[in-house]
């Protein structure tokens, strides 16, 4: 791994060779780091920009403004309805390329019309060995990926953000609620919001890194952390009887845990086929 303080500066620098420059600011590490160095490099030359969507949980929109008013970086929340896209609602296996050219455009237009010299994203080098439609409607767009330019793993995002102090430098990854429903089957708000009220849910009792995966008939199917499985086990009644008052009719724990990609090993699957 490489020296954070290095990394830190190299950043920094590529920040300034931009210009002016607009990041598309989730929230999370990756993000949350390019926000920081756009505004230690570039002042209000830098806007972090939060799109809002209905895939987007309300606890990380909160936590994203949060931070940016926490940490100095100037920021702006918009909206943008992935829900109007019908070839996302209809959640093929590449969605996320169809979030990611609506990010774009979204992203695009806004450095357009202020007058950014480019759009930054915090793609990382990691990202690249995952099944990740997105990035090419990233590429197609035009949009910066400097973590990508500089072969930044995650590992390396994570002991920058530790570097600079940054609150988040160990928040676990957070994917989109869409990423909750398995290809094929519609992308729908009622979903979303199910998928959003159970997962807080379950962080409030203490459960770090959670996802609630959701089927057809209003099944659940639960991941935490490998180590955290035997407490969800000896709870799972009462949390069973917590989802089953958001419209949940059965509910399970999935023994392997949470890991990065599962909604990808069917894909996988059926390409090995």
């Amino acid at each position: 791994m490489r020296d954070p303080a290095f990394l830190a500066e190299e950043l920094t620098r590529r920040f300034q060779a931009k210009g002016r420059v607009a990041v598309a600011f989730s929230g999370g590490v990756d993000s949350a780091l390019l926000a920081k160095i756009g505004a230690l490099a570039l002042g209000e030359g830098s806007l972090a920009v939060i799109v809002d969507s209905e895939s987007y949980a309300a606890e990380e929109k909160e936590s994203a403004v949060a931070f940016a008013k926490a940490m100095g970086v100037p920021h702006e929340v918009v909206w943008h309805s992935e829900l109007a896209d019908a070839n996302y609602v209809a959640n093929p296996v590449n969605r996320c390329y169809f979030c990611r050219q609506g990010l774009g455009e979204v992203m695009t237009r806004i450095a357009r019309e202020r007058g950014f010299d480019a759009v930054a994203v915090g793609t990382n080098q990691d990202d690249l060995a995952d099944y990740r439609p997105g990035t090419q409607a990233i590429v197609e767009r035009g949009l910066w990926q400097p973590f990508v330019e500089l072969a930044v793993t995650k590992e390396e995002v994570r002991a920058v953000a530790k570097h600079l102090a940054l609150p988040v430098w160990d928040k676990p990854s957070m994917a989109c609620l869409s990423s909750r429903i398995p290809y094929g089957e519609p992308v729908s708000l009622e979903k979303l919001t199910r998928v959003g009220r159970a997962e807080s849910l379950l962080r409030a009792k203490g459960f770090r890194q959670v996802r609630v995966r959701t089927f057809e008939g209003n099944r659940a199917r639960i991941e935490v952390e490998p180590h955290e499985i035997a407490r969800l086990a000896a709870a799972q009644d009462e949390v069973a009887r917590e989802l089953a008052v958001l419209g949940y009719v059965a509910v399970e724990i999935d023994p392997k845990g949470y890991r990065t990609g599962a909604l990808n090993e069917g894909i996988v699957r059926l390409n090995a086929r």
